[in-house]
């Protein structure tokens, strides 16, 4: 077995994931696998346009992708010099302080264990839906949602390169898909009010256009709402070619290509509708796209688009079990709880893979899913949409404070001066900090639209709590350690690779490790 079939052992016992395993484009295909364009677009399109902003859809997504561009300005700056499979977990760490660090830790690990079982819920229901639709047999959700779960376990227990695979298919066809209807409309000319560039003015994003009693806070939220897992390029880190390199790239291609596109669609959907797409979005939802798929192109594209909705669902819930599994492994292999090492943090001896933090993440999305279920709760209205606010609200803080790290590590710290410097490292990361932390407040503000009727349920209500309760964790864990022991304290979230580290030319021959970042800047 050669070296690149196995991860290299390193003193502690800490196992490393499988280095050069996968490259750019696989980097790219999970981050906007992670991101789910179809879901994003049929799911939070008709409520941008039924109760957001309402034709000013396309201008919110314009708003959003610089906003998000300009964040990742700062977040590219630390992925040229932190490699680590946490991600936000190491660079906040860095940046912040291990105190923040932990915090930041649990908050993400959270956020992207429910996202997988929240996408699941949506998985079920769609499956449920497209059968009846389609094939008239009613299979029960839960039966699908097993299905869903047991191939992401199967799936990413292998190397990672059959994943990026898998969801690179499933990508293409949903992008070919929603492409397809959105230059039908534009080749058309749009729809019974023409093109309506006007749609386009980013003055839009700030009101509600065409729409009596919109909230334009609602809008801007589910805009923002349809990025997240874009940032979980940084997570494949330790496991692509050249990370210094692809990673940064990889993270712009994703915010900007997805935000064009997002944008493209968005407009071409509006336009297909017309003037009337805000009323046809409230009473419709989906058939914002599916109507003029139906008359531009016919009804097989839109049992076509059903069936890749179902398949572009489970694609994501792929996509979020991979970044939960990584974020398990890179707490477990630092052994703050002793015992995680030999466990959460082990990867696979052949494939590389963090299989049993794969395997406890699969454990805890079933639990969760069976606890729904129980409680007679719904796969869509329930499953899906409180888990995704619930992780929302947390990625969305974690986010917010990465912004804020960037700051601390270049300027405040004072590492890699080279690299620092007014615009990238100290007003971007400024700027991006702050608008993360209005779109923080716009989901306070939205949550209960957001969530629909899910909001009177008891869950809904616990969220905040939740959320508070996974940070308090998280800071009193980081204290416990700091007073009792120093040691461990010292690594939360410093292991970084030494290969993917910065060296100096008389190192280049060392062998491969996992060390303290720390100790790489000295």
């Amino acid at each position: 077995m050669s070296i690149t079939e196995r991860p290299v052992e390193a003193a502690g016992g800490i196992s490393r994931l499988r280095k050069d395993a996968v490259g750019l484009t696989g980097v790219i295909f999970m981050a906007v696998a992670t991101a789910a364009p179809i879901t994003a677009m049929t799911g939070n399109v008709p409520m941008v346009v039924g109760f957001g902003n309402g034709l000013g859809v396309p201008a919110a997504y314009l708003v959003a992708t610089a906003v998000l561009t300009i964040f990742s300005v700062g977040y590219v700056a630390m992925a040229k010099h932190i490699t680590s499979a946490g991600a936000f977990y190491g660079y906040i760490s860095h940046g912040l302080g291990q105190v923040a660090g932990m915090v930041a830790g649990l908050l993400a690990t959270m956020a992207y264990v429910v996202f997988e079982a929240s996408i699941i819920g949506f998985f079920a229901y769609s499956a449920n839906d497209t059968f009846k639709s389609l094939a008239g047999v009613d299979v029960h959700w839960l039966w699908f949602a097993a299905l869903g779960l047991a191939l992401n376990a199967i799936l990413t227990y292998f190397d990672i390169n059959l994943t990026a695979k898998v969801l690179g298919v499933f990508l293409i066809t949903e992008i070919l898909m929603l492409g397809l209807t959105a230059v039908a409309a534009l080749l058309n000319g749009g729809g019974p009010d023409g093109l309506m560039a006007g749609t386009l003015n980013p003055a839009n994003a700030f009101t509600t256009t065409g729409l009596t009693g919109g909230a334009v806070g609602l809008g801007l939220f589910m805009c923002f709402w349809s990025w997240v897992g874009f940032e979980s390029t940084a997570m494949y880190g330790e496991e692509s070619r050249d990370p210094k390199r692809i990673i940064p790239i990889a993270t712009l291609v994703s915010v900007v290509g997805i935000g064009l596109f997002y944008t493209f669609v968005s407009w071409m959907t509006v336009a297909a509708n017309g003037v009337k797409a805000p009323e046809i979005a409230a009473e419709q939802y989906a058939g914002i796209f599916f109507v003029p798929t139906g008359e531009l192109v016919g009804q097989w594209a839109v049992d076509l688009f059903k069936v890749l909705i179902l398949t572009g669902s489970f694609a994501c819930s792929m996509a979020f079990h991979n970044c939960a599994s990584r974020y398990l492994y890179a707490i477990g292999r630092e052994d703050l709880v002793p015992g995680t090492r030999r466990t959460l943090g082990a990867t696979h001896p052949r494939h590389g893979s963090p299989y049993i933090a794969g395997f406890v993440q699969t454990g805890i999305s079933i639990v969760l899913i069976a606890a729904f279920a129980l409680a007679g709760m719904d796969p869509y209205l329930h499953i899906y949409t409180l888990l995704a606010v619930l992780g929302t609200l947390a990625i969305l803080i974690v986010q917010t404070m990465c912004s804020f790290a960037v700051v601390g590590y270049f300027h405040v710290r004072k590492k890699h001066p080279e690299t620092a410097s007014w615009w990238r490292t100290l007003l971007a990361p400024l700027a991006g900090g702050l608008a993360m932390a209005y779109v923080v407040l716009l989901l306070f503000q939205n949550q209960e639209t957001a969530a629909g009727d899910a909001s009177k349920s008891l869950f809904f209500t616990l969220i905040p709590w939740i959320v508070l309760g996974f940070a308090v964790l998280g800071a009193a864990l980081a204290l416990y350690l700091r007073f009792r022991n120093p040691e461990k304290y010292a690594i939360i979230g410093r292991i970084v690779l030494e290969d993917t580290a910065e060296r100096d030319p008389a190192e280049e021959a060392a062998v491969d490790r996992p060390t303290l970042q720390d100790t790489v800047d000295s």
